[in-house]
């Protein structure tokens, strides 16, 4: 009997140990604590104000659960100039601005080996997936670590990390240096590809999904998804102010894709279409599956990126019922993939952000029939005036290396042959340049780099330049300025204005707040509340702060 009721004492102790045990690790362990997924959402060119302009079309399941379950940040804006695609993804995952992590555009001039280069385009690697030079990419340019490639490093390289979007910039830049990017080429093939930078060869998901006829699918006719007379909250069908594609009269629906692609890029026009964000949803739940995502002892990330809204964008216009549509569909693409997160993963055992690379602006044409100041702006006829005045004022031809990017970059080469001092000519076309129709200020390279600016567009120009890689001096256009590209139709991007600056941000799942805040948060914030929450180093070039108010 005696031993009996040793036998009971001895496990009911190791049961009370055991439990004890199993509480601790629960309140210490900070794996117990993490995710099993980190979802990244960036929604190419989406202005803030489509989350309460479109509201009412949202079901409940997308953009509205985000909204009423999770964290929104109503102020969020981005600290620098310019706002595109490249820096913007840049700046979101590594925490910082163009200045440090030095992708200060989609295209610049490189100094070094006197050309333009692509912020992601990479000759050292070859393509995988296609032929195509498409495939020639990598995030060499881009200096500082990310949050992803924080992750990888915390884990001993088990997390993984997967990036994809249909354009290259937005898959690559995300993903970081150490994860794997997977873009969408269209044209004649329309598959999902990647670099050697990554990977010998395709995956048997990748091949899978490229094999599967599901693209082909998408070459079918695009009309509203709700009764077209029912889009109140954008403007008549048809206006002045899209663009047409080949093979088309006007800018109205339906557009039949599969009729109209072999004059618009094949396969490229599924981007111009709701459907390349359908097949970039299908392709992120293929991902999931394929790598087993979320099925680690360590949090896994996926980074998605959806740029067909920003081809849309630039196509018709933010007041079109293109744009209406899109997000509508969008809407629905994001329903579908909560719920597939939900039935796969479970639901709080996943945490998902959403959020944009840069806004847009209205049309200018559609803007001065309301009496409002804007205008388009000639870069041929702007560069034509520069090269004149270096002329006429030094007696010299050729100092001006290159003009792009609203950055003039001077031929030092020539300055130093002719003993030209830089910060005299610099200073002279400031000058020239300040009294230019449109343009609103301007600075010079020696002012960026004497003068610390705390607020206002010039700090956003400071956070945006990058000592070796801008260029001399920096000009600004007025607000609601554009290129004359768009005269004819559509919109852009660039500015440091509040149109093109704020964007939405969206926390939502596992361990975050439900709520919102009016108090102005900056695109590099993220990065660094991210590693905060993971427990892990914050990326190593970070600026940002961590975004308290939505953390558990």
């Amino acid at each position: 009997m005696k031993l009996f009721f040793l036998s009971v004492i001895f496990i009911l102790t190791t049961l009370f140990l055991f439990s004890q045990s199993s509480e601790i690790k629960t309140l210490d362990d900070p794996l117990a604590k993490q995710p099993k997924l980190v979802i990244g959402i960036v929604v190419d060119q989406m202005r803030y104000d489509y989350l309460t302009r479109f509201y009412t079309k949202y079901s409940d399941g997308g953009f509205k659960r985000m909204m009423q379950e999770g964290f929104t940040f109503k102020n969020h804006h981005f600290n620098y100039i310019p706002t595109y695609t490249g820096p913007g993804h840049a700046s979101v995952y590594t925490g910082t601005s163009p200045s440090v992590h030095g992708i200060i555009a989609n295209d610049w001039y490189d100094k070094t080996h006197l050309k333009s280069v692509y912020c992601v385009e990479d000759d050292s690697v070859t393509a995988i997936g296609t032929q195509s030079k498409a495939g020639k990419m990598s995030p060499h340019r881009m200096k500082t670590t990310t949050i992803t490639d924080q992750l990888r490093l915390a884990t001993q390289q088990k997390s993984k990390v997967i990036g994809i979007s249909l354009k290259d910039r937005g898959a690559i830049l995300p993903s970081g240096h150490s994860g794997t990017a997977y873009w969408f080429h269209g044209k004649e093939e329309g598959k999902w590809i990647s670099s050697s930078f990554y990977m010998k060869k395709l995956p048997q998901w990748v091949t899978d999904f490229n094999a599967s006829g599901i693209v082909n699918s998408y070459l079918q006719q695009w009309n509203t998804f709700y009764p077209i007379e029912t889009y109140y909250e954008s403007g008549p069908d048809k206006t002045d102010y899209e663009k047409t594609f080949k093979g088309k009269e006007i800018s109205v629906f339906p557009y039949d894709i599969k009729v109209l692609a072999p004059e618009n890029g094949n396969f490229d026009l599924i981007k111009e279409t709701p459907f390349g964000n359908n097949i970039t949803t299908d392709f992120a739940i293929a991902a999931i599956e394929g790598e087993n995502l979320g099925a680690n002892n360590v949090t896994d990330f996926l980074a998605i990126s959806y740029s067909s809204t920003d081809y849309i964008g630039h196509s018709f216009g933010i007041n079109s019922k293109e744009i209406e549509d899109t997000y509508i569909r969008l809407d629905k693409d994001l329903e579908r993939l909560f719920n597939y997160l939900d039935k796969t993963l479970g639901k709080k055992q996943y945490t998902l952000f959403l959020t944009s690379d840069h806004g847009a602006v209205q049309s200018p044409g559609y803007l001065q029939t309301q009496k409002i100041p804007s205008g388009f702006f000639s870069i041929n006829d702007f560069k034509n005036a520069v090269i004149r005045h270096t002329k006429q004022a030094f007696n010299l031809d050729n100092l001006i290396e290159n003009i792009s990017s609203n950055q003039i970059f001077l031929n030092f080469e020539n300055l130093k042959l002719n003993n030209l001092k830089t910060e005299n000519v610099q200073n002279s076309i400031a000058e020239f340049v300040l009294q230019y129709p449109q343009i609103d200020k301007v600075f010079t390279r020696h002012q960026l780099g004497y003068v610390h600016y705390t607020n206002g567009i010039g700090a956003l120009i400071q956070n945006g330049f990058h000592q070796k890689r801008s260029g001399d001096v920096v000009y600004v256009l007025d607000p609601a300025t554009i290129s004359t590209f768009y005269q004819d139709g559509g919109t852009t991007h660039g500015s440091g204005y509040s149109y093109d600056t704020h964007v939405p941000l969206l926390f939502f799942g596992k361990g975050i707040k439900k709520g919102s805040t009016h108090v102005r948060s900056e695109v590099i914030d993220i990065a660094p509340t991210l590693a905060s929450f993971l427990e892990i180093a914050r990326p190593n070039g970070t600026t940002g702060k961590v975004l308290t108010e939505l953390l558990d």
